[in-house]
This record gives structure tokens, C-alpha cells and sequence, in this order.
């Protein structure tokens, strides 16, 4: 999972996932519960569509919020509230849930989309900071940029093969978030592979 915003430590609020369980983004005026509450969901077999409606239905402020799921199989599904400040949006596909909210224009979410369709075969975490340079060379946020984040997680894949989490990194307050990102990444790459 990936994010940029205008905000500050997006990457607080926005990822959430676990290895063979899913993904959830939470946005807009994010629900942080969408996350765990997501998680559980996935993890008892609910299905991405299924977790983006049980998730929606159940909150009195969903028309301001967005949400994306993917869950352990791959289908992805998105929800963007009516209140989300424009523009707002959503595109998925198998493996991925696009949205944002306060974009230039779709061409940020169309962005994202084609770039990680076009960079099948990379490594995960080096194709999702693809995607946010794509989605930034489109028009990214109409506020401008403040902080970015990603994380992947695999199983027994992250620090001495005894985490799940793989990559999770976060740029909290940066007058370019995303290059400062990709050299943090950089770093990472350097220390752990």
C-alpha cells in the first residue's frame, strides 16, 4: 500500500494490512477504525466487497469517507462518499483499490492505475512508489504535498524473517514527501535487501 496527501503522517492514519488476510486504506475524513475493523473482516472471510459494505453501513458519516479493500485473494473494492471534497474517486482491479479525494483531476487515479498495471513483475514496494510518482506527475493533490508513506507486508519476509512487515515507511512533514520517500527507501533497500 501506498499514499501521499497533503496531511500530516498520512501513513498513520491511511494503511492498513496483513499477509493472507488484505489491504485497507481508509480516507478522506478517514475512519481509523476501517482498519482493524476491516482487517477482522477479511480475516474471518469476508470478501473485499463484502468488508467496504459492512464497513459503510455501519457508519453514520460514510458519505464523507473512502475506503479501499483488497482482500487475501486479490479482488479489490473501493467506496467514495458523495461529501468527499472534489475531486473524488475510485478505480480497482484485480490486486488493487486506486482512490483519492482533493485531486487535481481522475488523471491522478488514472495515473496510479496504469502504472501499476504497466509494472507488473517489479518488486512490490519499488512499483507502489512508481505509482505515487505517476499519480504526483498528474496532478496529485490540489493542496500540494506534506507526507507519504508505504507499506508491504509478507509473511516471515520482514527483519530477519521474523516480521511480517516487509517495508513500512513514512514521511511525515517534507516539502517534496515523495523524493524523500524513494531516498529513505533507498536506505532501506541498502540495509535490509
Amino acid at each position: 500500500m501506498a499514499v501521499q496527501s497533503k496531511f500530516l503522517a498520512v501513513g498513520a492514519i491511511v494503511p492498513w494490512a496483513e499477509p493472507f488476510v488484505g489491504a485497507v486504506a481508509t480516507q478522506a475524513w478517514a475512519n481509523p477504525r476501517y482498519g482493524p475493523d476491516g482487517l477482522a473482516l477479511l480475516r474471518e472471510g469476508a470478501s473485499a466487497e463484502e468488508t467496504v459494505r459492512r464497513l459503510t453501513d455501519a457508519d453514520e458519516d460514510r458519505m464523507r469517507r473512502q475506503l479501499g479493500v483488497i482482500d487475501g485473494h486479490g479482488r479489490a473494492a473501493s467506496f467514495t462518499g458523495v461529501e468527499c471534497s472534489d475531486w473524488a474517486g475510485h478505480r480497482t482491479g484485480h490486486g488493487y483499490a486506486a482512490q483519492g479525494n482533493i485531486l487535481v483531476s481522475g488523471a491522478t487515479v488514472d495515473g496510479l492505475v496504469e502504472t501499476f498495471e504497466a509494472t507488473a513483475g517489479l518488486p512490490l514496494a519499488e512499483r507502489l512508489l512508481d505509482c505515487l510518482d505517476a499519480a504526483q506527475r498528474a496532478g496529485g493533490d490540489s493542496r500540494g504535498q506534506q507526507s507519504a508513506a508505504v507499506l508491504v507486508v509478507g509473511p516471515n519476509q520482514g527483519y530477519n524473517g521474523l516480521s511480517n512487515t516487509v517495508v513500512d515507511l513514512r514521511v511525515d512533514d517534507h516539502d517534496t514527501p515523495l523524493v524523500e520517500l524513494r531516498r529513505v527507501f533507498g536506505v532501506h533497500r541498502e540495509l535490509f535487501g
